[in-house]
């Protein structure tokens, strides 16, 4: 056993009989599954409830966010886990126990309806809340994170030469989608607001977990994220449909928004989040080897794709990810073999 698992087990114990949890003395930590992160998870197991301990290492992670946020949200009525016990010096905090039934569970079960309705309630109750002293996804944040899928995807990955065509049509592109995303209304983001970061609770409501890099953004950001989610796939016009009913919903403040600006707002947004998703999928292979990333990697390209194409803006970019870029990711070694075509039957 390693020192920081010595310490870690140590911390537990004591918290526990701190704060007097009747705690199953034979079980000791379970792993759970893990995140994007450098932040391990494991489940502490009692006689009639669980607990959940997040190891963060705090050189790799700054936890006081997380804590800050939760203590806020859990204010405004948004279902976070809370916080128990922390010690932020070694990384440590003990947290309530969501379970382990995420929203993607319930979609692909078929109850997308109302489940996207209660997360689009929880969001709507997200967005609401004053964000002035979260960090602003501005235009340097922005840029950086679309310049991920040039390094990590392009060069690293699928081993393409960012010519100097390629960069100018790039960097057009990203200066458009920037310029949108800064044009919106600009509201409380989670970041990560997908099928794998909400839970369905016991109750049946929408719990809200990985939150800590919440920034103060784009309306469509977190949108995107659920509705075209990176791991879970719906006919656009599906998705169009929810994200209409949003805003008729919970728009008030923004009636000037119309329903042809607020679909472009979305789609732009989308192409940002695509382009950055890419390569941080990428980068976790390569750079962290987490290769499972990898898979969700044809979703994310079929979307940006699909966006694209959809305006003039875009159309030498959708033209060269159909005849570069596509092709070079259909046929990489990763994906020798497997059968790719179903994501990009429409190109």
């Amino acid at each position: 056993m390693g020192d920081r698992q010595q310490r870690l087990n140590t911390w537990v114990i004591q918290t526990a009989t701190e704060l007097n949890l009747d705690i199953n003395p034979n079980m000791g930590l379970v792993p759970v599954s893990g995140d994007a992160s450098f932040r391990r998870y494991y489940r502490l197991l009692g006689q009639q409830k669980n607990w959940i301990v997040m190891d963060a290492p705090p050189n790799l992670e700054d936890s006081r966010p997380f804590v800050e946020i939760a203590e806020k949200w859990h204010e405004f009525g948004v279902k976070v886990p809370q916080v128990l016990a922390k010690n932020l010096e070694l990384g440590f905090l003990l947290l309530e126990d969501f379970g382990d039934t995420l929203l993607y569970s319930g979609l692909v079960e078929g109850q997308e309806g109302e489940l996207y309705a209660k997360a689009a309630r929880t969001l709507a109750c997200i967005q609401a809340m004053p964000g002035d002293d979260l960090p602003v996804y501005d235009a340097a944040k922005l840029q950086t994170e679309m310049g991920l899928f040039d390094e990590w995807f392009l060069s690293r990955w699928l081993g393409l030469s960012i010519t100097d065509d390629v960069l100018e049509g790039l960097t057009k592109v990203k200066a458009r989608l920037l310029e949108s995303a800064l044009a919106q209304p600009q509201v409380v983001v989670h970041r990560d607001y997908h099928s794998r970061n909400l839970m369905i609770l016991p109750c049946g409501n929408i719990g809200v977990i990985d939150f800590q890099d919440a920034v103060r953004g784009a309306i469509t950001y977190d949108l995107v994220s659920l509705f075209r989610d990176s791991y879970i796939s719906w006919p656009d016009e599906q998705v169009y449909h929810w994200l209409e009913e949003y805003r008729q919903t919970y728009l008030h403040d923004n009636v000037g928004l119309s329903a042809q600006v607020w679909q472009r707002y979305f789609d732009w947004m989308g192409m940002q989040r695509q382009l950055k998703v890419c390569g941080i999928f990428a980068r976790l292979s390569l750079r962290d080897g987490k290769d499972g990333y990898l898979n969700d990697i044809p979703l994310t390209l079929s979307n940006l794709y699909r966006s694209a194409r959809r305006y003039p803006e875009f159309s030498d970019f959708a033209d060269w990810l159909a005849q570069v870029v596509i092709p070079a990711f259909s046929s990489h070694p990763r994906f020798q073999g497997q059968s790719l075509e179903h994501w990009w039957r429409d190109l």
